[in-house]
C-alpha cells in the first residue's frame, strides 16, 4: 500500500537525500547547500508549491515536488511536476501512475488547469510512462535561460 504525506520542513534531510539520488541518476547537477535551500523555500511557503513523500508502510520511498505559476495559455494556475522520484527498487509496480494520478487530485484541489512535467530524451520509460497516464508532447521546446549569478555546474557534487 502506497500512501503520501506532505513534507515538512522536518524532513528536509531526507528530501535531500532523495534529491541526491534523482539528480545523481538523472546525471543533474547536485549542490547541497543550493538544494537545501531551495527545498527549505519550498516547504516553508506553500504558495510556490508542495512536496509529498511517497510512503509504503512507514518507510519513505521517493518523493514529488509540485510547483505552481500562472498561465494565460493554460487559462489560469499552472503547476509542473518539477521532481518526481522512486528508489528503483520500488520502480515498474504502478507506483509511478499512482503517484502522478495524486499530483493531479492534489492539483485539482488546488484549482490547478494544466500540469506540466519533463522527462529526459534518453528517459524513455519515464516517457511511456507519462504518454499512457495521458501527458502529451507539445511542438515546442522548453527552453532556459539561468537569471542567477552563478548557474548550476553538473561537476557540483557537495
Amino acid at each position: 500500500m502506497v500512501d503520501y504525506r506532505m513534507a515538512t520542513i522536518a524532513d528536509l534531510t531526507l528530501l535531500l537525500e532523495f534529491v541526491k539520488e534523482f539528480h545523481e541518476g538523472e546525471q543533474l547537477p547536485f549542490d547541497a547547500q543550493a538544494d537545501r535551500k531551495a527545498l527549505e523555500d519550498l516547504l516553508l511557503n506553500e504558495s510556490l508549491g508542495q512536496a509529498w513523500l511517497i510512503q509504503q508502510g512507514h518507510e519513505a520511498i521517493g518523493y514529488i515536488l509540485l510547483t505552481l505559476g500562472y498561465s494565460i495559455e493554460y487559462r489560469g494556475k499552472d503547476a509542473f511536476v518539477d521532481e518526481f522520484y522512486l528508489r528503483p527498487a520500488y520502480r515498474r509496480q504502478g507506483i509511478g501512475t499512482m503517484t502522478l494520478a495524486f499530483a493531479e487530485e492534489v492539483c485539482r484541489a488546488l484549482g490547478v488547469q494544466a500540469l506540466h512535467l519533463e522527462a529526459d530524451f534518453e528517459n524513455v520509460d519515464a516517457q511511456k510512462l507519462y504518454h499512457k497516464v495521458g501527458y502529451q508532447r507539445h511542438d515546442r521546446f522548453l527552453m532556459t535561460k539561468w537569471l542567477a549569478e552563478t548557474v548550476p555546474d553538473s561537476s557540483v557534487d557537495a
